[in-house]
């Protein structure tokens, strides 16, 4: 498909890898509909970049954990053909440590909502065309002190080739897996010594990977229930 003038709606597109996969489509030609929820400064700063609404970009502000976030997401979704899904939440603990509550966020946001917004995607009244989930190579290989995260991760994975099947020819579906990419936002200045260690090819994924992943994933007419690792290796252990 021609990424020339699309409009492509990414959740969670503010900041860190949703925004430079933003900008990736932006450069291309493409119109941004970036959601947020914390981030509104970031997002306006980020379509600014690009001309903002006079160049038919657009923002907007919901708790996807919202009960009524669906219904707000709704108009700006129906007036997209690419659906990134890529904001995730995401808190460490094993089984027997999380709380209720906190299992049920990561499975909201992680999944319920992705798999909502594919529904409502596929039913809207424009063209829809691609939809791309960012997953986590952690489902090859499910992280037990992350429990409600990796399961979640990887019931929008089994997601993903379902949909695939369900929405097809129209619609394309395919998931992105990165390994890491940036230090968990509570630790800015982290080298992820540890977690490189577990990388074959032993760097962090660039930023530019993921978003030439996304961009390959558009232009490729043909490819339809993939999920691409672009992880350097790592879900090989």
């Amino acid at each position: 498909m021609e990424i020339q003038d699309s409009r492509i709606f990414i959740t969670g597109g503010a900041v860190r890898v949703g925004a430079a996969i933003a900008r990736a489509f932006a450069r291309n030609g493409a119109k941004l509909i970036i959601h947020c929820n914390r981030s509104a400064a970031e997002a306006e700063q980020l379509i600014a970049e690009f001309g903002g609404a006079a160049a038919g970009h657009s923002t907007i502000r919901c708790d996807l954990a919202d009960p009524d976030a669906i219904e707000k997401l709704a108009p700006a979704l129906r007036s997209a053909n690419i659906l990134i899904n890529n904001a995730s939440t995401f808190v460490r603990r094993n089984l027997l440590e999380e709380s209720r509550a906190e299992a049920d966020r990561q499975f909201l946001i992680n999944c319920t909502v992705p798999v909502e917004l594919m529904k409502l995607f596929a039913r809207s009244s424009a063209a829809p065309r691609l939809v791309i989930n960012m997953l986590d190579q952690g489902i090859q290989h499910p992280d037990a002190a992350s429990f409600s995260y990796a399961v979640s991760k990887k019931a929008l994975a089994a997601a993903t080739e379902a949909a695939a099947l369900q929405l097809a020819p129209g619609i394309r579906v395919n998931g992105i897996a990165p390994g890491p990419v940036l230090p968990p936002v509570e630790l800015p200045l982290s080298k992820m010594e540890k977690t490189l260690k577990t990388v074959p090819l032993g760097r962090p994924v660039a930023l530019d990977d993921i978003c030439s992943a996304c961009l390959f994933l558009a232009r490729n007419d043909s490819v339809t229930g993939e999920i691409l690792y672009v992880d350097g290796g790592q879900s090989l252990h």
